[in-house]
């Protein structure tokens, strides 16, 4: 089989080539080379923006592919353009979408891949969803041949995936539990998540890759492993050798603080929200997470122990936690007088 990928160099992506080239499959990426990973000897590369229309087109040639995965397309604009560059080039087009994009407020805790797509709390879920229903139109006007995949919360090496952390630099929530500050967990922490490993995530994704019979079908891939937040948080501090201490808030209440916060919380973790993954496994039979979180965590904090350089704070994000944590015990101080004088 002949993939290409549009991107391949993030935390999900770059497992997913790793388990490509395992399985046999002759992988192309085309990246910017801003990210690097340890690509397969295997892995052909070619280093340039996609947007480059014009350069993509000269390098591509007439090359053909089996299938094509864009993970880096995010609005309609890149959708636009992936039609213009791969009509008539691959037998599949992988659209990599989010579970984001379900229905939010949610009116059900089990969502299958029928769910409503509707999140009035996020533009990067809106834009999903308008990318989703753009290729959906190419598919029943020209028979453009679209599967799409929702990942859910994703986490990998480098990544500690807990609902209130910096993104950029994630190890700043280890930073906390070990330093014995409070960690923020949205709502009464007993919300119900899912944290899927990237490598899990792969097996599903790699076992769709050419199969004609996902054409115009969606697919989310997760764990099966659900837990509340309290427990996601415990965990990590037990990973990291901390005593945990947390500190509970509303959602409401981060966000009204931190209003960048809405649409990764309200529109997202904050819901209580477990993944039916019966429709991926009757597709690519056997399909299983095997890497429960206990044992992906400890991965993860060993990767940042094993060399100092990657144990980067967010100093601005751990001040703003700061500052939340003391606006909200102050409220509480106060609101206590009033009701316990």
């Amino acid at each position: 089989m002949r993939a290409l990928f549009i991107g391949g160099t993030g935390n999900i992506s770059s497992a997913c080539a790793q388990l490509a080239v395992e399985r046999g499959i002759d992988l192309t990426l085309i990246t910017r080379g801003k990210r690097t990973f340890s690509q397969p000897s295997a892995v052909r590369t070619v280093n340039m923006d996609i947007d480059n229309h014009a350069a993509v087109a000269q390098a591509l040639g007439d090359a053909t592919f089996d299938t094509v995965v864009d993970w880096i397309a995010y609005t309609p604009a890149h959708v636009e353009r992936d039609l213009n560059l791969f009509r008539g080039r691959t037998g599949q087009y992988v659209f990599i979408s989010s579970t984001s994009v379900y229905q939010r407020p949610v009116t059900h805790y089990l969502m299958t891949e029928s769910a409503p797509l509707a999140n009035p709390y996020w533009q990067y879920s809106r834009d999903k969803i308008a990318c989703e229903e753009r290729l959906l139109k190419a598919y029943r006007e020209e028979g453009f041949p679209v599967t799409i995949v929702r990942p859910s919360h994703t986490y990998g090496e480098t990544r500690i995936p807990l609902a209130v952390n910096s993104s950029p630099r994630p190890y700043t929530v280890v930073d906390r539990m070990r330093r014995g500050k409070k960690v923020i967990v949205p709502g009464d922490g007993s919300s119900l998540w899912v944290l899927t490993h990237n490598t899990d995530f792969a097996k599903g994704l790699v076992g769709l890759l050419g199969l004609p019979q996902t054409i115009g079908h969606a697919f989310h891939i997760t764990s099966d492993e659900v837990m509340c937040w309290d427990q996601f948080y415990r965990i990590t501090a037990e990973a990291a050798g901390a005593e945990p201490r947390l500190i509970h808030m509303t959602s409401d209440f981060i966000t009204e603080c931190i209003p960048e916060k809405l649409g990764t919380l309200i529109g997202d973790k904050a819901s209580s929200v477990v993944f039916d993954n019966t429709k991926l496994k009757r597709f690519v039979p056997g399909f299983c997470a095997t890497v429960p979180f206990a044992e992906g965590i400890r991965r993860s904090i060993a990767w940042f122990d094993a060399d100092p350089a990657r144990k980067q704070i967010d100093e601005e994000a751990d001040a703003l936690f700061d500052r939340l944590i003391d606006a909200y015990e102050h409220g509480t101080r106060e609101a206590r007088k009033r009701f316990q004088p």
